[in-house]
């Protein structure tokens, strides 16, 4: 690999991590607000708020992480949404077994009169794990030439 091929795939990795950050906080929004405002458990409120984050990810992978990407075939766009589909069954499994083992409504942190509840950990966890997966197939799917 050339020294042109390294920064461009660590700028690539910086911008996957970035919208990761992005997408993650977007998730943990959408997450609270289902559990703390409409009452939902984590293990309903986890798919959803994961779907909501999911779109926006399409959205900055094709266009930010990784360019060009936005004008490919039915094939990519297919295979995107299969590497999504296997991150979302990871990702609820994930949280399923986190809560089993810890719980949910524990409260780690108060800080400013905001809670740190045990899901918003579990929640953090499950997102490392499958962000792991999600870089690897999302390049081998968005950058496959």
């Amino acid at each position: 690999m050339s020294e042109q091929q390294k920064k461009g795939r660590l700028g690539e990795v910086i911008r996957f991590v970035v919208t990761g950050g992005v997408c993650f906080l977007i998730e943990q929004a959408v997450l609270s607000l289902l559990k703390e405002i409409f009452g939902l458990d984590v293990n309903i409120g986890t798919p959803i708020a994961f779907l909501v984050s999911v779109v926006a990810n399409y959205l900055l992978c094709v266009k930010w992480v990784f360019p060009g990407a936005d004008g490919s075939g039915g094939k990519t766009k297919a295979g995107f949404v299969l590497t999504s589909g296997i991150g979302f069954f990871l990702n609820w499994g994930f949280m399923a077994l986190l809560t089993a083992l810890f719980g949910q409504d524990g409260i780690l942190l108060t800080l400013f009169g905001i809670q740190l509840k045990v899901y918003h950990l579990n929640k953090a966890i499950a997102t490392l794990l499958v962000m792991i997966w999600n870089y690897f197939t999302k390049r081998l799917i968005l950058k496959k030439k």
